[in-house]
C-alpha cells in the first residue's frame, strides 16, 4: 500500500449547514511509500483513515464522518488544491567503496540525477541518511555513515542548494538492507538513502 498524503481543505459555507466546515482527504504518494493513517477527532468523535481518497469530515456540531471517494471526483472537486501541492518525493540510494566516504562507481554515475533532482524543487528539502556494513567496530561505523552522509551533502550544497534544508544524519550498521553476521562486508548496506521532497 502506498504511503499518503494529506490535503485538508476548510470549505466555504455556501449553504448553512449543508457543507462540511472541514474535509480531510488522504492522497496516493507513489509507488515506493509506505502505508499512512490520519485520525481526525473532536470532542464529539472520530475517524481514522486510511485508503488513499478516504476522506473525514467535521461537521459544525463537531461530528466526525467518513466516506471512500473516487480518485476522479477529487481531482474534479480540488483541482487547485491538487495543482498546489508540493511534488511527490525521489528517493536515492548511492552505494560505497567498502570503508569510505568514496561513491562506487556505478553511484559516482548516478550522483548528477540525484543532484539535479534536489535543485529544480523550489523550497525543498534534502534528507540523507548514511549507512555501514557491519565491517568494523559500532562506533567507527556511526563515524563512517555521518562522513558518508555528510560528503553527498556537501556535493548537493556546492551544486546551490540552500544549506539550510539539507541534513545529513548516520544511521552506521543499525538498518542493514541486507541483515548479516558482524564483520560481513555486504556492498548493498554501504550506503546513504537520499529522500528529495
Amino acid at each position: 500500500m502506498r504511503r499518503l498524503l494529506v490535503l485538508v481543505a476548510t470549505l466555504v459555507w455556501l449553504l448553512a449547514g449543508c457543507a462540511p466546515a472541514t474535509r480531510v482527504i488522504l492522497l496516493p504518494d507513489g509507488p515506493d511509500a509506505k502505508p499512512t493513517a490520519v485520525v481526525v477527532s473532536t470532542d464529539r468523535g472520530s475517524q481514522t483513515i486510511d485508503k488513499p481518497y478516504q476522506s473525514a469530515t467535521v461537521n459544525a456540531q463537531g461530528q466526525v464522518d467518513s466516506e471512500q471517494l473516487r480518485a476522479r471526483d477529487v481531482r474534479q472537486r480540488y483541482p487547485q488544491l491538487l495543482a498546489a501541492q508540493p511534488p511527490v518525493s525521489r528517493s536515492f540510494t548511492l552505494y560505497f567503496k567498502p570503508g569510505t566516504s568514496e561513491l562506487a562507481d556505478e553511484s559516482a554515475a548516478q550522483l548528477a540525477t540525484v543532484l539535479e533532482q534536489a535543485t529544480v524543487r523550489d523550497g525543498g528539502e534534502v534528507v540523507i541518511t548514511g549507512h555501514t556494513d557491519r565491517v568494523g567496530t559500532v562506533e567507527s561505523n556511526d563515524a563512517l555513515s555521518l562522513r558518508r552522509a555528510a560528503a553527498i551533502r556537501e556535493l548537493v550544497v556546492k551544486r546551490g542548494f540552500d544549506p539550510t534544508r539539507v541534513y545529513a544524519i548516520g544511521r552506521g550498521e543499525r538498518e542493514p538492507v541486507v541483515p548479516t553476521a558482524d564483520e560481513v562486508d555486504e556492498p548493498k548496506n554501504r550506503r546513504a538513502e537520499v529522500v528529495v521532497r
